[in-house]
């Protein structure tokens, strides 16, 4: 009879962890950043139907990268645990911070268990305050564990690279074309320095804005609008190249004796 092989559990635990974060760096990335009137998720995903970013509730989004099959599992268990809190308690209990302790202890049972493979989703579970000091934003990797953000994260490809792009550029109170066009630029830089073109069509883009008079908050920026806001901010852009460039304009006046 042969021995059985051994694996101490703190390997066994890491070769998961490696498992998992090889599954979720294949995936693109997804950008969730504060600006003046609310948060802003960016993604980017061609697909039109097979969603990265979506509502959960009232003042609550959910983002996530990895497979999809097991991200929207999560998803839709998150909107059942806000429907059935909110109706049987009151509508202001349901919260981003009790939705992630709920994905938290889902993540780390599938993780820690030997019997079934890790998940191969990072989630961000986001939810829009009174004002930009009220935001939360909880970032939950494959093991459950929960990170407090603030301004702005990254998940998903490059993350680390495009965090650190955010983090030198993110400014409180910027405006929605603003924070969108830092988006677009950190998600567009490939991991070897590089910069490609991303258009509308390539973009998923989602808002959670405090300044929308009915009570659920989420609102997808599509089609137009968002060629709008990418159009508009281009143009600011050369504009102000255009302004720095020019040399100042000589008095050709003359001077009487």
């Amino acid at each position: 009879m042969t021995t059985p092989f051994y694996v101490s559990p703190q390997q066994a635990m890491a070769d998961r962890a490696e498992y998992a974060r090889k599954g979720i760096a294949r995936g693109r990335s997804v950008v969730v950043l504060q600006y003046a009137d609310g948060i802003l998720f960016v993604a980017e995903n061609p697909s039109r139907a097979l969603h990265k970013v979506s509502e959960i509730y009232d003042r609550i989004a959910f983002a996530a990268v990895g497979k999809y099959n097991e991200f929207e599992n999560l998803r839709i268990g998150g909107v059942r645990y806000a429907d059935l809190r909110g109706y049987t308690y009151d509508r202001d209990d349901v919260t981003a911070r009790g939705l992630a302790n709920v994905y938290a202890q889902t993540l780390g049972t599938i993780f820690s268990s030997a019997a079934e493979k890790p998940y191969e989703v990072e989630l961000i579970v986001a939810e829009v305050g009174d004002g930009p000091e009220d935001d939360q934003i909880y970032r939950l990797p494959h093991d459950g564990s929960i990170v407090d953000e603030h301004g702005s994260v990254a998940v998903g490809g490059n993350a680390d690279q495009i965090s650190s792009y955010l983090d030198q550029r993110h400014q409180d109170g910027m405006t929605l074309a603003e924070a969108l066009k830092l988006a677009v630029e950190s998600l567009a830089r490939d991991s070897n320095g590089g910069e490609r073109s991303l258009t509308a069509e390539q973009l998923e883009v989602a808002v959670l804005d405090r300044t929308r008079p009915q009570q659920r908050k989420f609102k997808r920026v599509l089609g137009g609008q968002l060629t709008r806001l990418l159009e508009a901010e281009s143009a600011a852009a050369e504009s102000d190249s255009e302004s720095e460039s020019e040399p100042p304009a000589e008095d050709t006046s003359e001077t009487e004796d």
